[in-house]
């Protein structure tokens, strides 16, 4: 069996939105096409309390995409966005959610962000999307979604080395592409063993 994994297609992520990707509301009729070929469509949802650690908000003194260390390592600080229960939270409008067997979401726990929908960004908590593929017997996953070198790419990736198959359609992502970010996935998620395609 196989799933369309739609990633993140959220108000914030689109234009006019808190953290925008260029051109991200361009890809959702396309995505609403592509549902029907799936056994199961699974919906990812970035879903932050008010004042999340990731938020530059949150650091006296620092600016959004500046770099911090955490615990966990290094993460960028972000504007403030999918605030739980906001309007930018929300999916974009015209996203068919009727189609989703499963609504993730990620990014709750206020200390850590969540890119993956497989782990948090320690790489070691579990989500539980991956025992929930499990038993619906789902092997093959497709990823489309927001944004392609970030939480596209560290849930490919992640779905890879836990021993799906993994394509990730780069016509139906965009990209943020900071500081090289976009070039350095594409990298990553190839030597993953994930496939790129359009």
């Amino acid at each position: 069996m196989q799933a369309l994994i739609v990633i993140d297609m959220q108000n914030d992520f689109c234009p006019g939105g808190a953290l925008a990707v260029p051109e991200g509301d361009q890809i959702v009729a396309p995505i609403n096409a592509l549902m029907p070929d799936f056994e199961a469509v699974i919906l990812t949802q970035d879903w932050h309390p008010a004042g999340h650690s990731s938020f530059a908000s949150a650091h006296e003194g620092k600016a959004p995409y500046e770099m911090v260390e955490m615990p966990y390592g290094p993460q960028v600080l972000w504007p403030d966005h999918c605030i739980q229960g906001s309007l930018g939270a929300k999916f974009h409008t015209e996203l068919h959610l009727d189609r989703a067997d499963l609504i993730l979401r990620k990014g709750f726990n206020p200390q850590i962000d969540s890119y993956s929908a497989f782990f948090e960004n320690d790489h070691k908590t579990p989500t539980g999307l991956e025992g929930y593929l499990r038993t619906r017997g789902i092997e093959r996953l497709v990823m489309v979604g927001l944004a392609l070198d970030f939480c596209v790419n560290f849930s490919a990736v992640d779905a890879a080395k836990l021993g799906f198959e993994v394509e990730v359609r780069e016509d139906l992502c965009r990209a943020i592409d900071l500081e090289g970010s976009l070039a350095a996935a594409r990298e990553g998620m190839a030597a993953a063993g994930v496939r790129l395609s359009s």
